[in-house]
């Protein structure tokens, strides 16, 4: 006697009119199933906008109040790393003139509106020597970081991140960000 054939090896259903019963989507990758369910995409450009506007603002948020905290994770990626970390506390502890030059070249600008030609022109040449000292005073700093850098990590070039930390010289102390972790005068 032979058995009756079986149809759960057949690929076909018996009945064509049958419906089969299926997801209806691909299967997920793994990944996918990590992150939970996806909110829905945005039905106009006008609403995708304001989803992506916020999303940055939380973004931007979220790397303030880290980088105020002084997570070095919440830090942009110029800040990160042990050498920037050292040029920062390097540069935090010395008083320096550079945040005296903006403020100074926004009082010559004001004077160059009083339509006093020689007040003007003492003021622009004053000015001259004003970024003269500036200058020298980042030629001395760098160099003291550039050793620094060379004696404290001897495989990474000091040249990149002397710039960055003339570049935070320039910033008014309470302005810069990551915030100052040192007083100044202090040790580094």
């Amino acid at each position: 006697m032979r058995a009756a054939p079986s149809t759960r090896c057949s690929p076909y259903p018996r009945d064509v009119t049958e419906k089969i019963d299926g997801k209806g989507r691909p299967t997920p990758k793994r990944s996918q199933k990590a992150r939970g369910p996806v909110a829905p995409p945005p039905t106009n450009r006008r609403a995708a906008a304001k989803a992506m506007r916020a999303k940055q603002a939380a973004d931007r948020k979220a790397i303030r109040d880290g980088s105020k905290k002084g997570d070095e994770r919440a830090f942009l990626p110029r800040d990160r790393g042990p050498v920037r970390s050292y040029v920062r506390d390097q540069v935090d502890s010395q008083r320096t003139l550079g945040p005296l030059l903006m403020p100074y070249m926004i009082v010559v600008i004001i004077i160059g509106f009083t339509n006093n030609a020689a007040l003007y022109g003492a003021a622009f040449l004053s000015m001259l020597g004003v970024i003269l000292v500036v200058g020298i005073d980042f030629a001395r700093l760098g160099r003291k970081v550039g050793k620094g850098i060379r004696e404290k990590f001897p495989d990474t070039k000091p040249r990149q991140h002397v710039f960055y930390g003339i570049q935070r010289t320039m910033l008014i102390r309470r302005w810069r960000t990551p915030p100052p972790k040192v007083v100044v005068g202090a040790d580094v």
